[in-house]
């Protein structure tokens, strides 16, 4: 942008202003909107900025400008005019949240009704070019397209395993054109080879231990790849059983002196949170609960979020019921600290392992280290 059309935007944005002082915006009811990140204004307005000379949506994520920056506009057209440019944050110019939302649903149903479907088609049916249907697209689901369709496929592998006559009619029924391209991501999509899927996890060795802990009894499971369960309770007893009924034809294999020192590693980490938890962690689930678990994860020691900003955090913003079934659905307690969710109004509600053991590790985060 050159200098003299800066300044023409700023002589329009004193125009609006005479007396400069942020008052004429604050007084707006659009202004309260784009403070909020309203996206349910998105398409309505569009406010620019002085001293950037970018105009954006009322949900722009950046921080929020001064008001006696800022102008408002009716139309991009009249941003445009004023010799603004779009903010590349919010892209102004691109479709609203929940027009991008829908599109993508959209294309999630394609996908999951179809055996394969390429990037050009899905992108052709938007109405949008492949790379800003790829973009739109991770930014609202998360994963890219073909993460998306690779996942989907492997969950009907995991469906037609158990009845299909051999793996490999199991694969190509499900959508895969190449064994061999499956096999090589196999242990990624079900935890193990296809072959031991199919006959329910025979083979598979677990390790695993039972401690005690300020919270209870604490059991600690590993495959060869990494701890696969972390299991809180009042029992022992109850634990394994959760144990057995998880991984149900796998070997289990416990009262392992050396593995019990890593059993207390974890102990450890429950007492003392903020000390961190490195270790490699087997994290079995669908697509979508892995996603809500790495969003878990990045929530750090001492805050909470709620269902619904992890929700909209992942780009799935109406999936807030799946978000609480992915947290019910966790098998690594304190790991992926499911404990950090609370309610929009800043209730504990109901916690795998109960109510009071969440109130129990929050607090205890809480506490300076």
């Amino acid at each position: 942008m050159t200098n003299a059309s800066l300044n023409e935007g700023q002589d329009r944005l004193a125009a609006q202003e005479p007396d400069h002082d942020g008052t004429t915006v604050m007084g707006d009811p659009r202004w309260a909107r784009v403070l909020s990140r309203d996206r349910g204004a998105d398409g309505l307005f569009w406010y620019s900025v002085a001293t950037t000379g970018v105009y954006c949506r009322p949900s722009c994520p950046s921080r929020a400008a001064n008001p006696k920056n800022v102008g408002f506009h009716d139309t991009v057209a009249d941003a445009r005019a004023a010799g603004f440019r779009p903010c590349r944050r919010c892209d102004p110019d691109g479709l609203s949240a929940e027009t991008g939302t829908a599109i993508v649903a959209q294309a999630c149903r394609f996908i999951d009704g179809s055996d394969g479907v390429s990037l050009a088609a899905l992108a052709r049916a938007a109405g949008l070019s492949p790379s800003h249907f790829h973009r739109l697209f991770k930014r609202v689901a998360g994963v890219t397209p073909r993460a998306y369709a690779v996942a989907r496929r492997a969950a009907r592998v995991r469906d037609r395993l158990p009845n299909s006559e051999t793996v490999t009619e199991a694969i190509y029924d499900a959508g895969f054109n190449s064994n061999g391209r499956f096999y090589a991501a196999s242990d990624g999509l079900l935890g193990m080879t296809p072959s031991r899927y199919r006959a329910g996890g025979v083979g598979e060795t677990l390790r695993f231990a039972v401690g005690q802990c300020s919270l209870g009894a604490i059991l600690v499971a590993s495959s060869p790849k990494g701890v696969a369960a972390i299991l809180i309770g009042d029992e022992p007893e109850g634990l394994v059983r959760d144990l057995q009924d998880r991984f149900r034809s796998a070997d289990l294999v416990g009262g392992e002196e050396a593995y019990e020192r890593l059993v207390a590693t974890v102990v450890g980490f429950v007492e003392a949170p903020r000390t961190g938890l490195d270790l490699p962690l087997d994290i079995r689930g669908t697509a979508f609960q892995q996603r809500v678990w790495q969003a878990l994860r990045e929530i750090p020691a001492g805050a909470t979020t709620t269902y619904t900003e992890v929700a909209a955090r992942i780009g799935a913003p109406a999936a807030v019921r799946a978000v609480a079934g992915a947290c019910a659905a966790n098998a690594l307690a304190v790991a992926i600290p499911c404990h950090r969710v609370v309610r929009n109004d800043g209730a504990l509600s109901g916690y795998r392992w109960g109510v009071e053991r969440k109130r129990a590790l929050i607090d205890r985060e809480a506490r300076p280290a």
